[in-house]
């Protein structure tokens, strides 16, 4: 089955739904998540994304991220994808949202109302391969000088998500 994401104005209002993939190779608004894992150490939970994944292969992003499905809530669904990703759950809030559009690798765009988690996890983070490559804890700081000496080992969302709302901010 294909799967579906929502189109959304720039208020966020849907306007209709169209298959993933689709909606990449076209650069149509909708609706997304960004999700940020933070343990008492003050580090922040990235994710490696899986070698297949059909953009941003290997590359490095933040804790969660996807879209939520047509007709479900977009705090439930990014505590769906933490459990789908990463094997765990924890309780996340809203901080904020923005709207991007970048190119990303095999000539698909990501065009997106991102909203943006934060949460605060301690336990154990067991990976789905299917998804994710590597995880790793970095802190805020050591972040910012790798993303800035190796830019193309992250994401673009995630690249434009550190500069516009600096990690130490979201603690």
């Amino acid at each position: 089955m294909e799967e579906k994401i929502i189109l959304v104005d720039r208020q966020d209002n849907p306007i209709g739904t169209m298959p993933k993939l689709l909606a990449h190779q076209q650069g149509r608004l909708h609706r997304a998540f960004s999700v940020f894992i933070f343990n008492t150490k003050g580090e922040l939970l990235i994710q490696q994304r899986a070698a297949h994944k059909y953009h941003s292969a290997g590359q490095w992003a933040n804790s969660c991220c996807s879209h939520p499905r047509p007709n479900e809530d977009t705090l439930a669904a990014a505590k769906r994808r933490l459990m789908e990703e990463l094997g765990f759950t924890t309780e996340i809030s809203l901080i904020g949202h923005f709207v991007y559009h970048a190119e990303v690798n095999g000539g698909l765009i990501e065009h997106e109302y991102d909203h943006l988690f934060i949460g605060y996890y301690d336990g154990a983070v067991t990976p789905n391969r299917e998804e994710v490559s590597a995880i790793r804890w970095v802190l805020p700081s050591d972040l910012q000088t790798e993303i800035k000496n190796t830019p193309d080992q992250f994401t673009p969302w995630f690249k434009l998500i550190i500069n516009k709302y600096p990690l130490l901010q979201f603690k």
